[in-house]
């Protein structure tokens, strides 16, 4: 980003950010908790899944894990598919709340972070050779992956009650 400073890198990639959580959070309004648990692709992922994904696969993986390398966060990551599994008993606005805290902690660490930061740790084990280096690197990818996520439950929202997040007419 030529001829800005890093101050207001990090201020627009924030914003474009935070339009995707919002994205996120406002095209699952509404929506009954027994429709949030209710898979509607073949795969047999459902709407409160990939929030909880994002939750832990995404928001604190990225920024926890690898940006701050926090030993109980790494310690306490998910494998596998985990993150995508909600158990029953686990109430559906948990989740979402889960969703919004981690965003919160997310935010602070961005806060605190140069933007050409190099990351604590890094995956090895899942992704061999860093191909992320720096939190701007990361929030770039956080950004790409959130906005995937968001698609995705656009076209779940649709199948289960018509309803579309933008239409452009």
């Amino acid at each position: 980003m030529s001829g800005t400073t890093p101050g207001s890198e990090i201020t627009a990639l924030l914003r474009v950010l935070h339009g995707q959580r919002r994205h996120v959070l406002g095209i699952l309004d509404g929506l009954a908790p027994g429709a949030l648990r209710r898979p509607v692709l073949p795969s047999g992922w459902h709407c409160l899944g990939l929030v909880q994904h994002l939750t832990l696969d995404v928001e604190r993986f990225w920024f926890r894990a690898v940006v701050t390398g926090d030993e109980e966060t790494i310690l306490g990551l998910t494998s596998g598919d985990e993150a995508w599994q909600v158990a029953p008993e686990v109430r559906a606005a948990d989740v979402l709340d889960r969703y919004r805290q981690e965003t919160e902690l997310a935010d602070a660490v961005i806060a605190t972070t140069p933007v050409d930061a190099t990351l604590a740790w890094w995956p090895h084990d899942l992704f061999g050779e860093p191909h992320l280096h720096t939190l701007r690197d990361v929030l770039l990818h956080v950004i790409t992956e959130t906005a995937c996520h968001a698609g995705h439950l656009d076209a779940a929202r649709e199948l289960i009650d018509g309803r579309r997040w933008l239409v452009l007419t």
